[in-house]
């Protein structure tokens, strides 16, 4: 299939993968791609490149969000092919070495099968190689504190709960926020659209995900770029603050 590709500001494109999202942003040819879909969706990223008029040769970094394998998938492959360099917030490296796993089990995923959605997302996930595991063999911490110095200037954001070291980036000039999975509007698992968390079986700490809606709340923006769902036109502090008034309700 080919790339959905949506521009949504000067240099500034979402991409819906299969299930998740990511983000490219340029700088002429030169681009920041921001999370890498699934390992099977490695083709339709490669076209997003093209359609946006950069390539992988012309990458100055792959920042991730987080290192689940459906944002992960082609990082390594990015970095030993092209050498692009591979940031992430320093919590979140080893977990992109797989020194350790902070993803849903296969338990939990058992335990969540009767709810709507659930094993057709599994099925995807399994066509798309989302049980595979492609860790980075030499990722890198952020090179500087504040905007990075690559197209876009983002600015990561620790937003732990997700993960660890799960990172947001603010493009402040812009309006922008990238929420990765920390602030989601939609996933195939969920029935409500809109701003929300993840469902709570995907959360390493669903209390500290919580948490990390203030941080995001805090945000200037009015533009949201997910990792998961549509892009959201409206206040990102008003974003924030559904979803935590979603998350404390009754059954979540």
């Amino acid at each position: 299939m080919r790339a959905d590709v949506h521009q949504v500001a000067d240099g500034t494109y979402l991409v819906h993968g299969s299930n998740t999202n990511w983000v490219i942003l340029t700088d002429g040819d030169a681009a920041t791609l921001v999370d890498t879909g699934y390992p099977g969706d490695r083709q339709r990223l490669l076209d997003s490149l093209a359609a946006v008029g950069s390539s992988p040769h012309a990458l100055a970094a792959v920042l991730i969000t987080h290192a689940h394998n459906d944002h992960l998938g082609s990082a390594e492959y990015l970095r030993s092919t092209y050498g692009t360099p591979v940031y992430l917030h320093e919590a979140e490296v080893p977990h992109a070495r797989r020194d350790f796993l902070q993803q849903v089990t296969p338990g939990q995923v058992v335990r969540n099968a009767w709810r709507p959605g659930v094993v057709p997302w599994l099925v995807h996930v399994l066509r798309v190689g989302g049980v595979e595991q492609h860790p980075v063999a030499a990722p890198e911490s952020f090179p500087r504190e504040g905007a990075l110095d690559l197209p876009g200037r983002p600015v990561p954001v620790h937003t732990p709960g997700h993960t660890d070291g799960h990172c947001v980036y603010h493009l402040p000039q812009a309006g922008i926020v990238l929420s990765g999975d920390a602030l989601a509007t939609g996933h195939a698992t969920a029935r409500a659209k809109g701003p929300q968390l993840l469902p709570d079986m995907f959360h390493h700490e669903r209390a500290r995900a919580v948490a990390s809606l203030d941080v995001i709340e805090a945000l200037d923006g009015d533009t949201l770029l997910p990792g998961h769902g549509p892009v959201h036109h409206g206040s990102v502090s008003e974003a924030a603050r559904q979803a935590r008034e979603r998350a404390h309700r009754p059954g979540r």
